[in-house]
Parts: C-alpha cells; structure tokens; sequence
C-alpha cells in the first residue's frame, strides 16, 4: 500500500487540542497535510467510530486518508482507510481483517520490534517519541532529534501530534511541517 503523499502523519489527541479537534484537522488538511490519524483511545468504542467518522468527510474533501489508531475493528466499523496498531498487536489478524487495500502502520520503541516487522503485512512503522511529551509518557526515553534532523537519518516520513494540536494557528504551523518534509525529500521533476 503506498503511503500518503507528503509522509507526514498528523495524529490526533483532542486533549492537547487548542482548538477543536475538527477545526485543527480542516486546518491542517487545508494547509496540504493528507494524513491525519484518529488517536482518542480513551473514548468507548462508539465515540471513536463517531469522532471517526466526524473527520472522514473533512479528510475525503481534501483528497486525504484518514485511519484509526488502536483497533482493526473499529477502522472497518467507521470505514477509514486504515489502522495503527500499538507495539506487539497483531498485524496478521489486522491485515486479514481490513484486506491489502487498506493501510497497516504499527509503533516500534525498539530495534526488536522493529527487526519484527513483516513487510507483507506493515505498510509503516512510527518509532518514537522523539520529544518528551505528555502524549506518550512511559515510552522510554526521548529520541531528541527535531523534525529536520530525523528525516535526514533516512525515514519516509514523520508523525506529529503535539505540535499541531496545540498550535494557536495550526494550519500555519502545518506548512512549515511540511515545507521541512519537501525539502528532505524533494520529488522526483
């Protein structure tokens, strides 16, 4: 499956939001984003489908995609393009649950978990956090590069969270995001 073009995953989590959750996704989606993950893992599973499926139309009028972090199952329930499972899910029981046409992403906090990944089933893997952040505590320790610096190592791509959800004008913030991501991989003229 080919990932969204720019690789720049924009995953949500509304308790950091400035603003509301459908307004900071609209901006970011405005400002060429066309990635945004659903990342709410603390609502119950009806709330998810319907936040969901709040921010698909929002992502379909922008020629994005929109996927579902945590369960399979509910990325099927509310039709979105795809899931990001947590480290040591099964991707096997995803892939065969949401077909080859559909995005599989899993997060990795090791060089272990990473060398495990079955290509055949992963279409991306997020390492991280790269920052200390309040999304993710307990993953260990930070990576500390800034965006520019983690895509010269080599990556397709980047995720954020924080740094838009919190952004007094995100779209703003969005485009400069993505103007680092162009210039480290600028496409083929």
């Amino acid at each position: 499956m080919k990932l969204p073009d720019p690789a720049l995953l924009l995953v949500t989590d509304r308790h950091q939001a400035r603003l509301p959750l459908a307004d900071i996704v609209r901006a970011a989606l405005s400002a060429g984003c066309r990635w945004v993950s659903v990342r709410e893992k603390d609502l119950s599973d009806e709330d998810q489908i319907a936040l969901a499926l709040t921010l698909l139309p929002i992502a379909r009028r922008h020629g994005a995609r929109l996927t579902l972090h945590g369960d399979a199952a509910l990325a099927k329930a509310c039709g979105s393009d795809g899931v990001h499972l947590s480290a040591g899910r099964d991707p096997a029981a995803s892939r065969a649950l949401l077909g080859p046409g559909k995005l599989i992403g899993v997060s990795v906090h090791t060089t272990t978990e990473a060398a495990a990944i079955d290509p055949r089933l992963v279409d991306y893997a997020i390492a991280g956090p790269a920052f200390e952040t309040p999304s993710k505590p307990g993953y260990g320790p930070e990576i500390g590069h800034k965006a520019a610096e983690v895509l010269a190592a080599g990556p397709v791509g980047i995720a954020v969270m924080g740094g838009i959800m919190r952004a007094v004008d995100p779209g703003q913030e969005m485009k400069a995001l993505l103007a680092i991501v162009a210039g480290a991989h600028p496409r083929a003229r």
